[in-house]
């Protein structure tokens, strides 16, 4: 049975798409097999990112590992059964396409609430929550109060993630291994970071994630977009000599993957 990894995060901005492709490109790079299915049905930011690939691979004439991306099938309404939800029906049919072929799904979430994202969460088996490193995102997570010391109570995500749970507890399934990611850190230990880093290990304890560092706001992400790469492809693409940014990123990003602790994967990048 594949391990299901969901991106999600209501918020959007916090980098769910760049998250996703990076991690799902790297699980490729190991030599597993991945499905990747977007749930943003009208941006499809990471589902363009694998087209850009595509277009990029053929354009250059070259292989790169990559995940396998899929659109979620269409279901006729008239074949729903009275109180079943299309949309709960097309993200199972393409569940149960993807299972047996591969050995990890990865799910990118919209930066909204919908129904597709509260039945994935509920799917997860790694729930990846990318965070900006602001009390602005954080407050999706959990009320604050105003000296950003004391925790108020969970917000809206978390109760989202907490049903998901509750789902997943009474099918009989292991529980969700929730990591909030906290994106864009600075590079100095200002009282911000430090705050918001005290906020999160004291939410972590009192809902149950774990916490990893994320990315650093840096420009080759946006570079690499329009041609579906990642950092892992540089080297492969011609670039001899990465320069120290794109060291730190990729490191950053060995990091990451480290954290996740998914079964089975030994990292060799």
């Amino acid at each position: 049975m594949a391990h299901i990894i969901v991106v999600g995060n209501e918020k959007g901005g916090a980098g769910k798409s760049t998250v996703s492709m990076h991690v799902a490109t790297a699980i490729a790079r190991m030599g597993f097999s991945i499905a990747g299915l977007d749930l943003d049905l009208r941006q499809r930011t990471f589902g363009r990112y694998v087209e850009n690939r595509e277009r990029f691979m053929e354009k250059a004439e070259i292989e790169l590992p990559s995940p396998k991306y899929f659109d979620l099938p269409e279901i006729d309404p008239a074949s729903l059964q009275e109180g079943e939800n299309i949309y709960d029906m097309r993200l199972s049919a393409a569940i149960a396409t993807l299972e047996p072929d591969n050995d990890f799904i990865l799910i990118d979430c919209p930066g909204s609430h919908t129904r597709l994202s509260q039945v994935a969460h509920s799917l997860a088996d790694t729930l990846i929550t990318p965070l900006n490193d602001s009390f602005v995102d954080f407050d999706l997570l959990a009320k604050i109060d105003v000296d950003g010391e004391k925790i108020l109570g969970p917000s809206v995500y978390s109760e989202m993630v907490w049903n998901a749970r509750q789902l997943r507890a009474q099918a009989g399934l292991k529980p969700i291994d929730w990591i909030v990611v906290r994106n864009r850190l600075g590079a100095q230990q200002m009282v911000n970071k430090e705050k918001m880093g005290n906020a999160l290990e004291r939410l972590a304890k009192r809902i149950g994630f774990r916490t990893a560092p994320g990315f650093n706001e840096r420009v080759i992400f946006r570079e690499l977009f329009p041609r579906g790469l990642t950092l892992l492809d540089l080297k492969d693409i011609g670039v001899k000599q990465l320069n120290i940014s794109n060291v730190a990123a990729r490191q950053e990003l060995r990091e990451l993957i480290k954290e996740l602790n998914l079964p089975d994967v030994e990292i060799n990048f």
